[in-house]
């Protein structure tokens, strides 16, 4: 599988430990301040993307003269910096999975589009792709159907929360349901692993899945 990762310009505080030491080698999208950490870290970008209006003069300066390709656009647009360097990860660089770092833990302006955007019918396709990784969570997006959900490292607990309303199983978690009719957006099932691996389906829309450990 192809795997690019895509570093935003959300806060570092929350960054998985030696995220960028261990993913040297890996193909990383910066955007817009995540190019510039990126080319601080000692990474070259395949690609920065943005409308960079967080940089000053002398960083982005630095930025245009370290990454050969750069897509510049404007503050005013349809799409936020988050979901463009997400769709040029889909579309340009034909990922398997789409890593994204650096979209927790700041302004719950920028979260909770980070979090939403793939209610767009253009951004239900990419879902599937994509984790939202953090120290202390592992977001993924799911289109119907049924999983087996791997525990990750000590992520023991689990969140389903739903993005639509649909019916949902949960086979073999802590708290189990059967064919359980979510009422969007007001139901959500916070749960945990009762082993290493789980078991859940549904049947519409699109269902968020976060693994935590706290």
């Amino acid at each position: 599988m192809k795997v690019v990762n895509v570093l935003l310009g959300g806060p570092t505080n929350l960054w998985p430990d030696h995220l960028l030491i261990n993913k040297k080698s890996e193909t990383w999208i910066g955007v817009d301040r995540g190019s510039l950490r990126l080319i601080e870290n000692g990474i070259k970008p395949a690609i920065a993307i943005g409308d960079f209006d967080s940089l000053k003069k002398n960083e982005l300066e630095l930025v245009q003269a370290k990454v050969d390709n750069i897509s510049y656009f404007d503050p005013i647009k349809d799409y936020t910096d988050s979901q463009l360097g997400i769709k040029v990860a889909d579309e340009q660089f034909n990922a398997d999975v789409i890593n994204v770092y650096g979209a927790t833990g700041g302004r719950l302006d920028h979260f909770f589009t980070n979090f939403l955007m793939f209610l767009s019918s253009e951004f239900k396709t990419i879902a599937p792709k994509v984790r939202i990784i953090d120290l202390q969570n592992d977001i993924r997006y799911f289109l119907p159907g049924s999983y087996t959900l791997n525990k990750i490292n000590d992520k023991k607990y689990l969140a389903f929360i739903p993005l639509n309303e649909m019916n949902i199983t949960l086979n073999d978690e802590k708290y189990t349901l059967d064919d359980y009719h979510v009422n969007y957006p007001i139901s959500f099932s916070s749960n945990e692993f009762v082993g290493n691996v789980g078991h859940f389906n549904f049947d519409n829309g699109l269902l968020c899945v976060i693994q935590s450990n706290d």
